[in-house]
This record gives C-alpha cells, sequence and structure tokens, in this order.
C-alpha cells in the first residue's frame, strides 16, 4: 500500500485563498468509457449488494455533481484568489466529465431493467428542496458532500483489496474518478473559506448531508434489489454487509477521516495524498478513448 505524508506545515488560510498544493493540476478529461456486453452484472466481488450499491451511487453522480457546480459558480464572482479563480474553472470542468462519463454507466445500469429515470426523478426533488437554502448553505452541503467523495477516493486508491475486487470493465471508471475527485477536493472548501463560511454551518450540513446521502443510496440500492429480487442470496447481502460495514469495511474504515471534518482549522488537504494522484495518473490515461486524447474537454462553464 502506498503510504500518504500528513501536511505538519500549512499557512494559516488568513486571505481565504487556494491551500491546494501547487504541484496538484486540476483539468478536466473526458474519457469516453464504454460499457457493453463485457460488464457482468455483479461487477463488484461479483456480490449483488456490493454492485447495486455502487450503481445506487452512480445514477446519484449527474444530478449532484450539477447541484455541486451551480454551488460554487454562484460564488465565482467573489474569488480573488487568481489560483482559486483557475481551480474553480477545473472544478467545473471536472464534475462535468464526472456526470458525462458516469451518464453511460447509468444507460448500462438501465439496460439491466433498473429504474434510473424514477431514481434520478426522486433525487431531482430532494436537490430542487436543498437549492431552496441560502446560497452558502448550500455550498456547505456541497464541501460535506466533497468531504465524503474525497474520503471514498482517497479509499479507493489507498486499498489494492477495493480496487482488485472490481471487474477490470469498471475499474478504470472509479480509479479515474478518485483521481480527480482528490485532485480538486480542497475547491469548494476554499471557496466557503473565502465567502465567509462558518464552523457551524459546514459541520452541522455534514451531518445533514451524510443523513440525506444515506437515506438516498439505500432507497436506490433497496429499489434495484427488489428490481433483481429474483437473485436475491442471503448469504451473498450479508458478505456484502461485512464487507462495507465489518471490520475495515470499506465504510466503517471512512469514521476517523469522516470526523476528522469537525477539528477546529480543518481543511482537505491536511492529509497530502497526492502522491497517490502521481502513482494512478499515468495508468488511467492509457484508457482514454481515441477521440479524447487531444483533450477534448467540453466542460460546464
Amino acid at each position: 500500500m502506498l503510504r500518504t505524508k500528513t501536511r505538519e506545515t500549512r499557512p494559516p488560510v488568513t486571505d481565504k485563498a487556494s491551500n491546494t498544493p501547487d504541484h496538484v493540476s486540476i483539468k478536466p478529461q473526458r474519457m469516453g468509457f464504454e460499457f457493453d456486453g463485457r460488464v457482468p452484472r455483479y461487477w463488484l466481488d461479483n456480490n449483488y449488494l456490493l454492485s447495486h450499491t455502487m450503481n445506487a451511487l452512480s445514477v446519484l453522480f449527474p444530478e449532484g455533481e450539477q447541484f455541486f457546480v451551480d454551488a460554487v459558480r454562484a460564488f465565482r464572482g467573489q474569488i480573488q484568489d487568481p489560483k482559486l479563480k483557475e481551480e474553480v474553472r477545473g472544478f467545473i470542468g471536472q464534475e462535468a466529465m464526472h456526470s458525462l462519463e458516469h451518464i453511460a454507466m447509468n444507460q448500462h445500469v438501465r439496460d439491466q431493467g433498473m429504474p434510473v429515470e424514477a431514481m434520478e426523478r426522486d433525487l431531482k426533488v430532494l436537490l430542487d428542496a436543498v437549492r431552496l437554502l441560502p446560497k452558502r448553505h448550500q455550498l456547505a452541503v456541497t464541501c460535506a458532500l466533497e468531504h465524503i467523495t474525497a474520503m471514498m477516493a482517497d479509499l479507493l486508491l489507498e486499498r489494492n483489496d477495493i480496487r482488485d475486487d472490481m471487474d477490470e470493465s469498471m475499474q478504470p471508471l472509479w480509479v479515474w474518478h478518485a483521481i480527480e475527485e482528490t485532485e480538486h477536493k480542497a475547491v469548494a472548501y476554499d471557496v466557503f473559506e473565502q465567502v465567509g463560511g462558518t464552523y457551524v454551518e459546514r459541520t452541522a450540513y455534514l451531518v445533514v448531508s451524510t443523513a440525506m446521502l444515506g437515506v438516498m443510496t439505500t432507497w436506490f440500492t433497496g429499489r434495484m434489489m427488489l428490481n433483481d429480487r429474483s437473485n436475491f442470496s442471503l448469504t451473498g447481502a450479508a458478505k456484502g454487509l461485512w464487507r462495507m460495514w465489518g471490520v475495515n469495511g470499506a465504510f466503517s474504515s471512512l469514521i476517523p477521516s469522516w470526523l476528522e471534518y469537525f477539528k477546529p482549522g480543518f481543511h482537505p488537504w491536511d492529509k497530502d495524498n497526492s502522491e497517490l494522484i502521481a502513482n494512478f495518473k499515468a495508468k488511467i490515461e492509457q484508457h482514454i478513448a481515441p477521440q479524447y486524447q487531444n483533450g477534448n474537454r467540453r466542460t460546464l462553464q
């Protein structure tokens, strides 16, 4: 396992500017992943529950990442730091690429008979309700969910066992997504600090956002399992739950990182895991579709 280092010194956020390391580049890249008959129905550890859970997360991404883009873009005019301005452009572009690639994956899930459109409508209803909050509160929600996705990305890049459980047809999508989530993990947070976000706002919305994410993911997973109930296995479901929430489980092992968010003065780059980006970047670039290898980077500006 590649060891990450903890940043011992980080300049205090006195000017509310970017704190992303200078050697970390935030640039969008379309990949052009395709999902066809090569993808097994249960592509994660050949497990019914684990695969449906990850499929449910994929369904959340297009609408969810559009919400992130809107929340950050609402404050773009207030950003003074040129470096952070450029990082916001990169963040918006990367989130646009994530949406496009997960739309392709979600079509594969839809082709398996899953009610993707109905789930997307449910998610939009929830996000439209969140959009009634003050703009800075929406940004706090974005910071919280970006913290959760960054934790999951770090876990995926750190743990060989989790990556190895993924079918080779799916692994590149999730590794690429994890790399880019790591690259831009502090952008929304730095914007939040620049526009006067408070400790109470960011920590309260972590609790609220975690609950919302948990409910929606569970609801979507349950609907997929119901649609696929003929293949239900009690043993398989129990194994999947243990892999997620047992000792050293994928989700249970994230709890310490989740709690770090409550530290006064927390910053996403307190844990500098940029070596993980460097370790996987060249490998994942081999999966760029030919038509996008010259940097086709459609963005949502």
